[in-house]
């Protein structure tokens, strides 16, 4: 017992020695905590580099003071890296640039510090990125936010900001958003500005948003150049800009663009986050004025207690810092900065602490060489701490702080407006839901990616306008559109073009040129333009065909190209059509000849084959139905059975003429009567009336329907001079020498009369316009056939993605709805007095056919059919008493209901009204006695087979007394 006793006492002294023993070493830790060089490379001469290190400091401090027990500090080695890399030669930029090598391998090899925080920008940090992957040195750049960078695929490169290539997607959401078509981005000609635009134009391509032009600016560009690429930009007719660059060159851009204009109503400015972020670090409210209306995207930093305290505390102790320095705000890129500096802290903590293993520089074997670069060495711990690094994960001062493949991921953005004397919020861009009004979750949580408008506020553009620009103005510059027209020396209706050879000017008039004209009046703009010829030096002879015209507004030459110019697929390829404005179609001409029918068969071309089968089936049916229906009842249709067949069919056909003299007693066969007389009424009507237009109207019918008979005959065939019908014509296999070219309606009125064996044609194609004016002319004589081929009709042609086309097709609509377009083909195509009334361009056959006329043979065959099923069930039930003999035979059943069928039903009515009484003295009931005697014997004789049904036989026998 006094043993155990004893292991207890030890066992507790060993557990408070443990725990003394890690309070010590706790204590000595933070006594003679373990020191991990880091490199600071800032440009301490600017207010953004001395914001920066002020927050690094800051945030080393607070997270050190908050985690006592950390064995590790980092102790910052800073290094100033001056102004501007950039400067204004190529010697200077590379003399900068190998200063901050030697910063960095300084840093390296002599202090060798274990991480690099900066520089600060994208072309400084193109150097030491390579020498960080070189050393295995990570360089954590808060403010690098160049795509470029990212090529170099650095695993040592440690982006702690957003990269410019995220906000691509907000611009090109915001571009959406107001349907603009053509953007020109304006950007600095460095690794900064250049790096993003490959990004950009791949977002707006998705969109099919244009990019027409490209403003490069210097770093060092002067006003005088600022201006001039700004006046090349207002002689455009985009108006809608995209300004990426840094605010010392961003603010002179705005200055010099509101004093020429470019800041009035109908411009657009959207400015990258590149210049809002670093609005924090210069005076901001002295550029405002210059910027009102224009549009800016930022990061969004969710607002926080800890946010606010840490703003407070930085801004007291960097004046204390810097008393002279009074216009520098704490901004996102400071936020990323304290986030970068805890992130480091927390990473290095986790190597060192988890790693009983030194963390030093390898030195390399460097043979005497006195090169830094080739003796540098490489850090032991580099690529733990990388790795530690991407698994850093915390909620910093600037949001969620999580890295992605060496870079901080994508958050919300902001879209401001600048108005007034700072910027109002608009709306906001998010990865998931696009553009929202707000971030408030009950809204967006369950939305889709939105690109419209509506999810943004009220915007106040340029000029304080409240409507939004639509983004392209023709320009103001006193330069006119240039309009091309084509040349033609026929159809001159379209486009007439008049030269002036003593004024050397030129007249310009046709249906093509009116219809532009009102189209330009229905624009919601003035425009100012002037028509040129499509001609050679002379004036007079075209200068090639529609393509050519076609490729001279594709090679910019012209801004626009106005006349009867088909659209094609091949043109569409390299420029934009408006809707169009006439019908489309290619239809074939032939000549009509007077085909009046004076054949002794012509009375049966009123009805197609079909229908006169059809018909003659129903005459048969109908006769056997009301044969049927009549039969025992009816004296007409009784007799010997040819007279029975001749009088049923008598009886049926007599009612095409409505001459049969026949009684019909029995109710279902007058229904089925009524019903097929009126079937035979709407017949002989339509016969009638079809027959009179053979014999009387002139048939005028083409000489030729198909085209492959055209080709089977190898007859010639004309097509207008220039025109794409020639291709057409090709694919169907006309071969050259069977094609003949025409340019105006006399020439092609001459080729049919001479006809192919005089070198003429036999058909003509081309489009539905000029065959309509063709036919306007020689209405007598030709006709428009089958088959029409597909065309897209005529429109006017204007650049690739210009915004001018979708408006001249909004008020091409505008014209064709208003009237104002007959009134044009009225002036223009008003057809002669000779022609108004023919209507021969379309060649239909007159026959009548079966699919007119099968409803009235489905009423007619429904309603003899269902009468003829009454009538029999009503025969079956009255003789059941033999329908339900068991002991006859099926077949001996249906022999005894035929005979019963075929006598007279002498209870009918019609027998007693007609006076066939039984009389011994009248041969007729003697002969209907003795028929009905006869045969009623025959079916009562005694068999075995049948058993006795003479009991019937004394009623029937004794019914003449009856009766008399």
């Amino acid at each position: 017992m006094k043993m155990i006793k004893n292991i207890h006492i030890i066992s507790l002294s060993y557990s408070l020695f443990l725990v003394f023993s890690s309070i010590f070493a706790a204590v000595a830790a933070q006594n003679n905590p373990v020191n991990v060089g880091v490199g600071v490379v800032l440009d301490f001469d600017t207010g953004f580099g001395k914001m920066g290190l002020s927050c690094i400091n800051m945030s080393l401090s607070d997270f050190y003071a908050s985690h006592p027990n950390y064995t590790t500090r980092l102790l910052l080695h800073q290094r100033n890296s001056h102004t501007d890399v950039v400067l204004t030669a190529a010697a200077a930029i590379i003399t900068n640039s190998f200063s901050i090598l030697l910063t960095a391998l300084d840093l390296i090899n002599n202090v060798e510090v274990q991480a690099i925080i900066g520089p600060e920008s994208s072309m400084q940090a193109n150097f030491v990125i390579s020498l960080g992957n070189k050393s295995h040195v990570p360089t954590i750049s808060f403010s690098a936010t160049s795509p470029s960078l990212t090529s170099i695929r650095s695993p040592y490169f440690i982006r702690a900001a957003q990269n410019d290539s995220l906000q691509v997607k907000a611009i090109s959401a915001l571009i959406q958003a107001f349907g603009w078509r053509q953007v020109v981005p304006i950007y600095v000609d460095n690794e900064f500005g250049e790096g993003v635009i490959p990004y950009l134009s791949d977002a707006l391509q998705q969109f099919d948003v244009r990019i027409p032009y490209r403003a490069v600016l210097s770093s060092r560009a002067d006003d005088d150049q600022i201006e001039t690429e700004l006046l090349k930009l207002m002689a455009m007719q985009t108006r809608v800009f995209i300004v990426h660059m840094l605010p010392e060159l961003g603010t002179r851009v705005f200055e010099r663009a509101k004093e020429i204009g470019m800041m009035d109503e109908g411009y657009v400015w959207i400015m990258t986050d590149g210049m809002f972020n670093m609005f924090s670090y210069i005076s901001f409210g002295s550029v405002v004025e210059n910027m009102q209306g224009a549009l800016g995207l930022k990061p969004y930093v969710p607002s926080t207690n800890e946010l606010e305290d840490f703003r407070v505390r930085w801004k007291r102790k960097f004046q204390q810092d810097n008393p002279g320095v009074d216009d520098v705000d704490l901004g996102v890129f400071g936020l990323w900065a304290h986030d970068a500096a805890k992130a480091l802290a927390m990473a290095v903590e986790e190597v060192v602490t988890s790693s009983n293993e030194s963390f030093g520089f390898q030195k390399v074997n460097s043979s005497g060489s006195s090169n830094d670069l080739e003796r540098i060495g490489m850090s032991e711990i580099g690529l733990r701490l990388v790795e530690a690094l991407s698994r850093t994960n915390f909620i910093g001062l600037s949001g969620r702080f999580s890295l992605l493949n060496g870079q901080l991921q994508s958050s919300t953005l902001q879209i401001v407006n600048v108005n007034g004397k700072g910027e109002k919020v608009v709306g906001y861009w998010t990865p998931e839901n696009g553009l929202v009004r707000s971030l408030n979750s009950k809204t967006t949580m369950n939305s889709s990616y939105s690109t419209s408008n509506t999810s943004l506020g009220s915007i106040i553009w340029p000029g304080d306008s409240n409507s939004a620009p639509k983004g392209w103005e023709i320009p103001t510059s006193g330069t006119k559109l240039k309009i091309l027209v084509p040349i033609k020396s026929g159809f001159k209706e379209f486009v007439n073009v008049t030269h002036d050879s003593s004024s050397n000017t030129n007249k310009v008039g046709g249906y093509c040129i009116d219809v532009f004209e009102a189209v330009k009046k229905a624009l919601p703009y003035d425009i100012d333009y002037k028509y040129y010829p499509f001609a050679k030096p002379d004036g007079v002879s075209r200068a090639g065909n529609y393509n050519d015209l076609v490729n001279e507004v594709f090679l910019g030459k012209y801004d626009a190209a106005v006349g009867d110019i088909t659209i094609r697929e091949n043109r569409s390829l390299y420029i934009d059509f408006t809707l169009p404005f006439t019908e489309s179609g290619v239809s074939m001409i032939v000549p009509i000849k007077d085909n009046k029918n004076k054949n002794a068969w012509v009375f049966l071309k009123p009805l197609t084959r079909d229908l006169w089968v059809t018909s003659g089936c129903f005459f048969i049916f109908i006769g056997f139905v009301v044969w049927v229906l009549e039969h025992r009842i009816n004296e007409d249709f009784r007799g010997p059975p040819l007279h029975q067949i001749g009088t049923s069919f008598w009886f049926s056909f007599s009612t095409m003429v409505f001459t049969h003299r026949e009684r019909v007693v029995s109710n279902l066969a007058r229904f089925v009567v009524i019903i097929w007389c009126f079937v035979v009424l709407i017949l002989t009507q339509s016969y009638t009336a079809s027959l009179t237009s053979l014999l009387t109207v002139q048939q005028l019918q083409p000489t030729v329907t198909d085209v492959n008979l055209l080709l089977k005959n190898g007859d010639n065939v004309g097509y207008q001079s220039g025109s794409f019908v020639y291709g057409i014509l090709k694919q169907l296999g006309f071969q050259d020498n069977k094609l003949r070219t025409y340019d105006t309606v006399e020439q092609l009125n001459e080729l049919f009369h001479n006809g192919t064996a005089n070198n003429g044609i036999a058909a003509a194609f081309d489009e539905t316009p000029y065959m309509k004016l063709f036919l306007a002319t020689y209405c007598s004589k030709y006709t428009m056939v089958e088959p029409t081929f597909k065309a897209d009709g005529f429109a006017f042609v204007f650049p690739k993605d210009s915004p001018l086309a979708r408006d001249v097709s909004r008020a091409i609509l505008n014209v064709n709805e208003g009237g104002e377009m007959d009134k044009i083909e009225d002036r223009w195509f008003k057809k002669q007095q000779s022609c108004q009334n023919t209507s021969n361009n379309n060649v239909s056959s007159n026959s009548l056919s079966l699919e007119s006329f099968w409803g009235l043979f489905l009423i007619a065959g429904v309603a003899s059919s269902l009468a003829l099923l009454i009538y029999v069930a009503m025969f079956l039930y009255e003789h059941k008493d033999i329908r339900l003999d068991s002991e006859s035979s099926f077949w001996r059943k249906v022999l005894v209901m035929l005979r019963i069928y075929d006598q007279k039903d002498l209870s009918s009515h019609t027998f007693k009204k007609s006076g066939l009484q039984f009389s011994p003295s009248s041969p007729s009931s003697y002969s209907n006695h003795t028929e009905a005697h006869n045969v009623f014997s025959e079916q009562t004789t005694s068999s075995p087979e049948h058993g006795d049904l003479s009991p019937t036989l004394p009623l029937m026998v004794n019914q003449p007394e009856r009766l008399n």
